[in-house]
This record gives structure tokens, C-alpha cells and sequence, in this order.
């Protein structure tokens, strides 16, 4: 199969920008090569239209619906599929804050069964409750900063705010597992993941976490045609193609592997990822990635519920049955595991030897918990007594 790869609302590091707080990738696929079927076409409807590209941010509602029955029949004549991943930027920078300071294999303070659980999801909208606009703005400037000490001074202030600010959660045992995590993360900073250096910050940013989806997706579209992946074109950046190539290679090298993430979570399952190069173009020598740009253009207009052509509408409608779709934000996590929690069973309803089981995981989890605690507890007496 021939994958064609293209992003929208790119803002590299900025997550904050009020004018493209999402980052959009569409993916365009299809047995045959569409680069080479299609460029004939392509061309033509450049030389009608008077452009020397199809960019549809400039083509808009007014000019690309001259041109969407011609589009229409050749996404039919060539079987093309269509798959769209977003980014809600500002909820990453939270939820990559979170992975930092609360993964409970760097931070000894927060449970296990509270990380390596569905718990884990509950923590995180929690944490979320506990952020507004500019303390999100600070945590993320933190973690990109290039100079160590600063950017420890200022995970020590993120938490101390965000420690200020635990009475609005309603239930005690959050509020006593948060309030720890975050007084061991001022107390250890430099034993986190926080301050990521050079070499991972290009690795942080939202274009390569929705590069993921990408790859997720595009496993997920082989298995299903029983397809080998001929190739996949991604458009040319200079920025984060590198990175794409490194997250490319590396699901290249766990290709077949499946990982469990713990009691009750997802399975890591790496089955059907490709295994070739990525192929970097730019959009004006590649029709595939012409194709790309004016479908994500579309579905991105009408996911942001904004005036879609009616010609436009009818084009992209009988795709949507077959288009693969993620998003990462607190919304999607919030929506997908409430109905999790909603079908657990109530305590009174479980057997006896499950809870006294579970008491007991709870008393060593707390027992290591307030052991990683002593130094902090210990000196916050000694400021008490003097």
C-alpha cells in the first residue's frame, strides 16, 4: 500500500497558539500509487483552476468545490482511504507533564496501582483540574528549556502552585497521593524526566506524538488489507522529519511485538508496522500529498464545526464510514475510560478474598509510599518544631 503523510496546525514547541490549538495529521491511502495515477489529473485541475498548487487553505469554499466531482471520481478510481489524527496542543503539555512527574518508575511517591492502572487516566483529569492557561504555559516552558537548573526552579514552582491549589479536589486520597508525588518532585527534581535536554526535546513536541497516531494507524490499515506498506511519503519539513524517520525506525525495529501496560490498560500492539523508509517530498512534486492537503482541510473544517461547501460535504461524505480517527487530549481520555469506571462493580458486591486481597496491596503500596517520604516528612516536622 502507498500511505501520503501531511500535518496541519504545525506551531513546533508553541502548544499555546490560540489561533491553531490543534494539530491535525490526514492520512491518504491506497493500493495503487496515487503519485503517479493521479498526477495527470492533478495537473489538469491546477491549469482549470490557474494555480500552480492545490492548496486548498487558499483554494477555500469559493474555488475548491469547482473541482470536487473531479476529485470525487478519482478518489473512487483509485480506492483512496482517508484517516485523520489531532492533537489538542495545550491538553498535551498537561499530559506530558504528568508522564514526567508521576510515572511511578522515577517518582516513588505515587502508587503503582495509581499509574500502572486505569487509575493512572483518573489521576491525570485530576491533576488536569488543578492547571489553568498560564501554569500549563509555565510547566511547558519548563520542560523545553534548554538550561537545567532553570528548568528545575521551575518545575519546583509548577508544583508548589499546583499544591496550593488541592483543596478543590473532592476526595481526600487524591489529594494525599498528588500532594506527595508533587513534594518528592520538588525535593528530586533532577531523579525526573522534567528537564529533557537537547537530544529528547525534539522528540517532545506534538507533530512526532501525532506521528505516533500516524504509525498506530498506518499498522492498523496493513492488517486490515492484509497489505505490505510499498511506500510512505511524508511532506517536507525541515524541522521534525528526523525525528519522524527516528519514531519510524524505531516502530520498524519492535515490529510483531505486543506489550502489556498493566492490570486493566491497553495493550502496546506493534503487529503490521511497516517496514520501510520514509520517503520525505515536498507537496509540489507529490499529487498524493495535493490529495492529502485538501482532505485534511476539509475534515478539519468540519470537525471544528466551520462552513463546509456542499460539494465539499458530498465528496468527503462517503468516506467517513472508513476513516480511522485518534485524538489525544483530556476530552477523548475522559471519554473513553468514565464508561470504564462506570462499569466497575460496587465494593459491597465483590467477594471477600478480592478485597482483603486488595487491602493488602493497598497497606505495602502505602507503606513504600510513606517510606520515599520520610526525608520530606522528617524535615517538614523539623520546620514545624522550630
Amino acid at each position: 500500500m502507498h500511505f501520503y503523510i501531511d500535518e496541519s496546525g504545525h506551531t513546533g514547541f508553541n502548544l499555546f497558539d490560540a489561533d491553531q490549538p490543534v494539530l491535525y495529521y490526514g492520512v491518504l491511502s491506497s493500493k495503487l500509487n496515487v503519485d503517479v495515477l493521479a498526477a495527470d489529473t492533478v495537473e489538469g485541475l491546477r491549469q482549470r483552476l490557474g494555480v500552480q498548487r492545490l492548496h486548498a487553505a487558499e483554494l477555500g469554499n469559493k474555488d475548491l468545490p469547482k473541482i470536487a466531482g473531479d476529485i470525487y471520481r478519482l478518489i473512487r478510481k483509485l480506492s483512496i482511504r482517508f484517516d485523520i489524527y489531532r492533537v489538542v496542543k495545550p491538553d498535551y503539555a498537561i499530559t506530558y507533564f504528568f508522564d514526567q512527574v508521576f510515572d511511578h518508575g522515577l517518582n516513588p511517591a505515587i502508587t503503582w496501582t495509581a499509574y500502572w492502572t486505569p487509575l493512572r487516566y483518573m489521576m491525570l483529569i485530576k491533576v488536569a483540574a488543578l492547571f489553568d492557561d498560564p501554569l500549563a504555559r509555565e510547566a511547558w516552558a519548563g520542560m523545553i528549556d534548554l538550561n537545567e537548573a532553570r528548568s528545575y526552579e521551575t518545575l519546583k514552582r509548577v508544583c508548589a502552585r499546583l499544591i496550593e491549589r488541592l483543596s478543590i479536589l473532592p476526595d481526600e486520597r487524591s489529594r494525599t497521593l498528588i500532594n506527595g508525588t508533587l513534594q518528592w518532585a520538588i525535593a528530586h527534581p533532577e531523579r525526573l524526566s522534567y528537564y529533557a535536554g537537547a537530544d529528547v526535546r525534539k522528540l517532545m513536541s506534538p507533530n512526532i506524538i501525532g506521528f505516533q497516531s500516524v504509525m498506530m494507524g498506518v499498522a492498523r490499515r496493513l492488517l486490515k488489507q492484509n497489505a505490505k506498506a510499498a511506500k510512505m511519503v511524508v511532506d517536507q519539513q525541515s524541522e521534525f522529519n528526523g525525528a519522524q524517520k527516528t519514531l519510524a525506525g524505531y516502530y520498524n525495529n519492535v515490529k510483531g511485538l505486543k506489550t502489556p501496560m498493566g492490570p486493566g490498560m491497553p495493550i502496546a500492539d506493534f503487529t503490521g508496522m511497516p517496514n520501510i523508509p520514509l520517503t520525505i517530498s515536498s507537496s509540489n512534486d507529490s499529487a498524493g500529498l495535493e490529495l492529502v492537503d485538501m482532505l485534511i482541510w476539509i475534515f478539519k473544517r468540519l470537525l471544528e464545526q466551520k462552513e463546509v461547501a456542499p460539494e465539499l460535504l458530498a465528496l468527503v461524505s462517503p468516506m467517513m464510514n472508513q476513516t480511522y480517527t485518534d485524538e489525544l487530549s483530556l476530552r477523548a481520555i475522559e471519554k473513553r475510560w468514565t464508561p470504564w469506571f462506570g462499569s466497575l462493580p460496587e465494593l459491597e458486591n465483590l467477594p471477600e478474598e478480592q478485597l482483603t486481597k486488595a487491602a493488602e496491596i493497598r497497606a505495602l503500596e502505602e507503606k513504600r509510599r510513606l517510606e520515599s517520604l520520610a526525608d520530606i516528612m522528617a524535615l517538614e516536622a523539623e520546620k514545624s518544631n522550630s
